[in-house]
C-alpha cells in the first residue's frame, strides 16, 4: 500500500512564485499541494479547513511577518511543520521565525531539489536550522540585548547638559572651548567633565568618547 502524500501549504502573496513552488512540489508522488495563501489570514483559515503537515511560508507578507503566521498556524494546527522561505536573511527574522516555532528557514536563492527536500525533511520531524546556527544565534541576541540594556542605563545617567558637553567633547573641543560654546565659566566644564567620566566609569575624555561611539549615547 503505497504511502499517503504529505499535505504542504504553500503561503506566498506572490502569484508567480506560489505557482512555481507548486508545480515543483506537485511534480513528486509523495509532496501534495493543498492550498495557496497570499496573506496571514488566509494562510489560517486554509491551516484551520486543509491541516497540513507542513506549510512552507514567506517571511514577508501584506498583513504580517511569516513569524506571526507561523504562531497563529500553529496555535490551530500544532503538528504542522512551518517553513520559512524567504529571501530576508537577518537574524533577527530567523530568531523570530524560530520564537515563533517554525522549524525550518530557507533562503529563496536554493534550488527547487533543495526546497523539497527540505520540504520532506520538516514532514520528518527534522530540525532544518542547525544546532550551532541557532546557540550562536541566541548568544549574539543576548549580548545585543545586554549592549542595549546598558546603553539605556548610561544614557539614562547623563543629564541633558551633561549629554551636551558629551557631544562637544566627542567633537574634539577642549575645556576651554566647551566652556566658549555653552557660555559658562572653565570651572564649571571642569566638573560636568569629570561628572560625565565618572557616569560612564571612563578614566580619561578619550575613553568617554569611546564609550559614547561604543554604546551609540548621543544617537536618538
Amino acid at each position: 500500500m503505497a504511502a499517503e502524500s504529505v499535505r504542504v501549504l504553500i503561503v506566498e502573496d506572490h502569484r508567480v512564485l506560489a505557482e512555481g513552488l507548486e508545480l515543483a512540489l506537485s511534480r513528486h508522488a509523495d509532496l501534495r499541494v493543498v492550498g495557496l495563501a497570499g496573506t496571514v489570514a488566509e494562510a489560517v483559515r486554509l491551516a484551520s479547513q486543509q491541516r497540513p503537515q507542513v506549510v512552507l511560508m514567506d517571511y514577508y507578507l501584506p498583513d504580517g511577518t511569516g513569524a506571526q503566521a507561523a504562531l497563529a498556524v500553529r496555535q490551530r494546527v500544532p503538528d504542522a511543520a512551518v517553513v520559512i522561505l524567504t529571501a530576508e536573511a537577518s537574524e533577527e527574522a530567523l530568531l523570530a521565525a524560530v520564537e515563533a516555532g517554525a522549524c525550518g528557514y530557507l533562503l529563496k536563492s536554493l534550488a527547487a531539489a533543495q526546497v523539497v527536500q527540505g520540504v520532506r525533511r520538516a514532514a520528518e520531524g527534522e530540525m532544518l536550522i542547525p544546532a550551532a546556527t541557532l546557540a550562536g544565534l541566541v548568544v549574539r541576541q543576548r549580548q545585543r540585548a545586554d549592549r542595549e540594556s546598558e546603553r539605556a542605563r548610561l544614557r539614562g545617567l547623563l543629564t541633558p547638559r551633561e549629554r551636551e558637553v558629551l557631544q562637544l567633547m566627542v567633537q574634539g573641543l577642549d575645556n576651554r572651548a566647551i566652556a566658549a560654546r555653552l557660555v559658562v565659566s572653565f570651572t564649571t566644564v571642569r566638573g560636568y567633565v569629570q561628572s560625565v567620566l565618572d557616569k560612564l566609569g571612563a578614566h580619561s575624555k578619550l575613553e568617554a568618547v569611546a564609550r559614547a561611539s561604543e554604546y551609540r549615547l548621543l544617537e536618538r
